[in-house]
């Protein structure tokens, strides 16, 4: 909606290059969140199987798997800010 406003003219373009700066700025930031879960996940994961050897499998499979739906909010967070970054305004 940023960039598809007919309210956007030639003069307008400035500010909205700056929020889109901004915005991505933001997503970035948003983007750590999901880092520092999965750095939690794997550092429980890691003790479970320092208490458990036998179940290593079990454990690293759903830490994998809670990681990978974790990384998700990480990569989407990466693509809007891409896009706030490299469409272009001006055409």
């Amino acid at each position: 909606m940023l960039f598809a406003n007919p309210l956007v003219t030639r003069e307008g373009v400035g500010i909205v290059l700056a929020a889109s700066a901004i915005g991505a700025g933001l997503a970035m930031v948003a983007g750590i969140g999901p880092g520092i879960g999965q750095g939690f996940a794997a550092g429980k994961s890691a003790e479970a199987v320092g208490k458990r050897p036998k179940l290593q499998s079990p454990i690293v499979r759903t830490m994998l798997l809670g990681q990978a739906v974790a990384q998700t909010t990480g990569i989407y967070a990466l693509i809007i800010a891409l896009v706030l970054l490299f469409v272009n305004v001006l055409k």
